[in-house]
């Protein structure tokens, strides 16, 4: 119970006292955070509803396969991410390993199916006489997505809140293709494993009470905004 008294307190003094290194590892996971997010976002947004307004052969198995994608481990994703970005990979001439934008790129890669998949429902459980009533009304196709999209708010933002909740919270592939790397490529969630396997609880405990008030902060704010468009 001291412990974890102790760990509050140190949060309070990480927080408070402005520790230049804490304020910079707070910052570097935000930025890589909302980055994959919104890449995922933009690539899971349009690829779920495309797929769920249109019918092709083996639909069910690519939705099958969106669903498992759902539940990717981070490990295997930060493992073929590194793969592809080592020095005699694919990518390895990019030299983007162990830096932020290998980090963004593994993130990205983890809550895409996990946007994905929920816009799809989100679409597909919309009446499907919704789309015929707007063509009817003269929209273009896009202008239907678009309306679609709009109907379908509500759970479209819980997307992104699970997209944003899915990459804020990793660990195991930052780690992999970010390699903790002090002031460049560590974040809250490899800053809080390290000093765990150093036996420094009380900061660790520290820096994740930081990632949860923060992770509550992003997510309160996306909820009051999802609850302000929830119809009365």
């Amino acid at each position: 119970m001291d412990l974890i008294l102790e760990g509050i307190k140190q949060a309070f003094l990480l927080l408070f006292g402005l520790d230049r290194e804490v304020l910079g590892i707070t910052l570097l996971s935000l930025e890589v955070s909302g980055a994959a997010t919104l890449i995922s976002l933009f690539i899971g947004m349009s690829i779920g509803t495309a797929i769920a307004l249109t019918d092709f052969p083996g639909k069910r198995i690519v939705i099958s396969l969106i669903n498992t994608g759902m539940g990717l481990p981070p490990v295997v994703v930060g493992l073929f991410v590194s793969i592809f970005l080592w020095r005699n990979g694919p990518f390895g001439f990019l030299e983007i390993l162990y830096t932020p934008v290998a980090i963004v790129i593994a993130l990205a890669i983890i809550a895409t199916p996990i946007v994905m998949g929920i816009t799809l429902a989100a679409i597909q459980h919309l009446p499907r006489n919704l789309r015929l009533q707007i063509l009817a009304l003269g929209a273009t196709r896009l202008q239907m997505v678009w309306m679609l999209m709009k109907e379908a708010k509500l759970p479209l933002l819980a997307a992104v809140m699970a997209g944003f909740g899915g990459v804020i919270s990793e660990v195991g592939a930052s780690i992999m293709v970010g390699g903790n790397i002090k002031g460049y490529t560590r974040v809250l969630t490899t800053a809080t494993v390290m000093e765990t396997g150093k036996g420094n609880f009380d900061i660790a405990i520290a820096l994740g009470i930081i990632l949860l008030l923060l992770a509550f902060m992003i997510n309160a704010l996306l909820t009051q905004i999802q609850q302000r468009q929830r119809p009365r």
